[in-house]
């Protein structure tokens, strides 16, 4: 009897463990939490806007700082296919950027990124 109970508290203990972690993934844990999109990467949706935030400011077409533009796409392809603009903000050489700022995030990275392995599209 001692034996039956024990295997049915065992049973029922399991069966607890296993369905009580169903929903432990980041976006239900962290609903607030905003989803890094990285489906539809373009030039003028994604990209421009990162440059704008972080970048335009020393350069851009009026203020090419280190002879670097980052508000146009005519600027900015240069430096994405020669592999600069990728070791600058993933700061994987002496150059780093935004200099002097905090490195960009994991999501415009993953952004960049994408962009660049796609040939810096024009689109």
């Amino acid at each position: 009897m001692k034996k039956s109970i024990s295997l049915s508290l065992l049973t029922l203990l399991s069966l607890f463990l296993v369905t009580g972690c169903y929903n432990d993934n980041e976006q239900d844990l962290y609903p607030n939490k905003s989803v890094c999109d990285t489906s539809q990467v373009t030039f003028a949706g994604t990209i421009a806007p990162i440059m704008q935030t972080n970048c335009n400011v020393c350069h851009s077409t009026a203020v090419a700082s280190g002879g670097v533009i980052t508000d146009t796409w005519d600027g900015l392809s240069v430096p994405a296919l020669n592999g600069k603009l990728w070791a600058s903000v993933s700061w994987t050489s002496s150059k780093i950027m935004p200099k002097g700022g905090s490195q960009l995030s994991s999501c415009d990275l993953a952004r960049i990124n994408i962009w660049i392995r796609a040939g810096a599209p024009n689109n």
